[in-house]
């Protein structure tokens, strides 16, 4: 791995406050792609009419965060699981959390609103759906993913450490990774091996907003404006084929560029909850209110 790749020469921040429509033109299928839904249903049911979705015409992709802070995180769930047919989304770290959560491996902590998913009768069903989400998809030029990349990684090895994870999460021994989630993450490093390859790796997918050069994750949330000194987001260090989107930094905003597409805008905390149509590329929020 390069110790320090090159910025992208290119890169600068993009625009802030991206151009929506309030009303779409009509297409015969549509695939939105929407941002962290944090358990705010309402709102999710708001931005599905005002996209006019249609049950068994159109798509949804969810940059992950399904659940948790807002106040309909089982009603959201329960939706999702029931329309899994018509429904593509990745793991965010809300989703990990939860599942953590659920085996026991993590405190309900004070500001969680997770309480009622794990009281469910129906919990069991919901768990294991969510424990078969991916932590990346791709079609055509879109790849999608919660978090980040880490600069040295192409799409090729993404994919490959997507899978890893998922692998784990999914099998037999998924307990043992979800009991590690407990502890702090290693920097991902291309000689990582065994437990630390898949935590590094979470870690770039579900919680990476900025990154230093050697791809340490780090703790900023602000707009990408006001990045520190030696930190970039982590779109920045390196171009990429396609488009990627991505949820997780309600402080980016919606933000659209050829090559990168945000989609968290803050619906959680008051903001906006935003769609954004594949085929098109246009845009539709709503407000979430407070």
């Amino acid at each position: 791995m390069s110790a320090h790749p090159a910025i992208d020469p290119d890169y600068t921040v993009p625009q802030a406050d991206s151009p929506t429509s309030p009303s779409p033109a009509p297409l015969p299928r549509s695939t939105w792609a929407i941002g962290d839904i944090q358990g705010c249903f309402s709102v999710f049911m708001r931005l599905l009419s005002a996209v006019d979705f249609r049950v068994g015409r159109d798509r949804l992709w969810l940059a992950g965060d399904l659940v948790n802070r807002g106040p309909e995180s089982l009603e959201t769930l329960r939706w999702l699981v029931n329309h899994d047919a018509h429904v593509t989304c990745v793991l965010g770290n809300h989703d990990l959390h939860l599942l953590a959560c659920d085996r026991g491996f993590r405190k309900h902590k004070g500001k969680d609103t997770l309480q009622p998913i794990l009281d469910a009768p129906d919990k069991h069903r919901l768990m294991d759906w969510l424990r078969h989400r991916p932590l990346l998809v791709q079609e055509g030029p879109f790849t999608m993913v919660h978090g980040g990349l880490a600069p040295d990684w192409d799409l090729t090895l993404a994919k490959q450490l997507a899978r890893e994870v998922e692998t784990s999460l999914q099998g037999p021994d998924a307990d043992a990774l979800l009991a590690l989630l407990r502890g702090p993450a290693p920097t991902w490093r291309a000689d990582l091996h065994g437990p630390d390859r898949l935590l590094a790796a979470i870690a770039v997918l579900t919680r990476m907003r900025t990154c230093t050069a050697d791809g340490q994750v780090t703790g900023f949330v602000g707009p990408p404006e006001d990045c520190p000194q030696d930190e970039r987001p982590w779109y920045a260090w390196r171009d990429r084929p396609g488009t990627l989107l991505f949820g997780h930094w309600a402080a980016h905003g919606h933000r659209v560029t050829e090559r990168h597409v945000s989609l968290d805008s803050g619906a959680v905390w008051g903001g906006k909850l935003t769609a954004y149509r594949l085929e098109d590329r246009a845009s539709v929020q709503v407000d979430a209110g407070s």
